[in-house]
């Protein structure tokens, strides 16, 4: 439920600077929202230029909520079956102001716009960026907060909006790759040049997730290779895509949260490929995570890619 908030007869201007100012105050953060489309809006201003800002009473934004699974003991107390994650809600506080009636309306009507295209559109994503440069974001689904409030609406409205968040856990905004290619160990003192074996280990060595929280890659696998038997060492877990990739052609595995997409060159369905019921999908848990990669049937040209953004529990 929206908050209620004093109304605003003029924004504030400490640190807005006039327009041309990138950010509205020095050694701040800046919030942008992106819309379903892609269109980006400056949250945090300068207002002096979009007639906008975002007032102080945020809320929502700190680590994401879970909910502890529990079975009862007959002895007393509880066991831990699992905790899982949830979705959480931001409370975003926002001023709109305009120095005629019609004014106001126009930004109004576009900033409002823009967060209520995602009842038809999808999610948009709320960007965090800090003084340093380093940024997070979270897909968020406007809920309520264009209502309207009483002596507002003429030429100021101060709009609070809730934005639910699927996935509660904020995202890095840069992705991370790590990429092991085919090299040939194998040399004959007969022939100076390369020679190249059937079956290669990739890479047998670190990945460190800096997020919070564990986060799934993509995978994509370039041939040649009739098998990829990839293992992390520090969770136990691993899988085997049993296909045959020719030179160039490349296979696709994506993890969603509700879901796992194995696609072949052509886009095919590869699910079916994988060991079940052994195959375990396995995540980046949050530090150094020691992982193995096997290609059977691998030569010049085989590769295996994962990327992957570090998840956070706030902004």
């Amino acid at each position: 439920m929206p908050l209620l908030a004093r109304a605003i007869q003029a924004p504030p201007p400490p640190g807005s600077g006039g327009p041309g100012t990138p950010t509205p105050q020095v050694g701040t953060m800046r919030a942008t929202w992106t819309t379903p489309d892609g269109d980006t809006i400056d949250l945090t201003g300068p207002h002096t230029v979009h007639g906008w800002l975002t007032r102080p009473q945020i809320a929502g934004w700190g680590a994401n909520p879970v909910t502890i699974v529990t079975d009862p003991l007959a002895r007393g107390g509880v066991s831990v079956r699992h905790q899982r994650a949830e979705p959480r809600r931001l409370t975003w506080p926002l001023h709109v102001y305009g120095d005629t009636h019609m004014e106001f309306v126009e930004r109004y009507r576009r900033l409002m716009r823009a967060f209520t295209m995602t009842k038809y559109r999808g999610p948009g994503l709320l960007t965090i960026t800090r003084p340093d440069g380093g940024a997070r974001a979270i897909e968020c689904l406007l809920e309520d907060g264009f209502g309207g409030e009483p002596g507002e609406n003429l030429r100021f409205a101060n709009p609070t909006l809730t934005l639910f968040c699927p996935d509660g856990y904020w995202r890095d905004t840069e992705v991370q790759f790590v990429r092991r290619e085919y090299v040939s160990t194998t040399k004959s003192y007969l022939n100076p040049y390369r020679t190249v074996s059937s079956a290669q280990v990739l890479g047998e060595s670190t990945i460190n997730n800096p997020g919070d929280i564990a986060t799934w890659p993509s995978w994509r696998i370039t041939g040649p290779a009739t098998e990829l038997v990839a293992t992390n060492r520090t969770t136990g877990e691993s899988f085997t895509l049993t296909y045959t990739l020719l030179a160039g052609e490349v296979a696709t595995i994506t993890i969603t949260p509700d879901r796992a997409l194995v696609r072949g060159p052509a886009g095919q369905n590869l699910v079916g490929s994988l060991n079940w019921p052994g195959a375990s999908l396995w995540a980046l848990l949050p530090g150094v995570n020691d992982v193995n990669f096997e290609v059977n049937g691998s030569g010049l040209g085989s590769q295996v890619e994962l990327s992957y953004y570090p998840r956070y529990e706030t902004a």
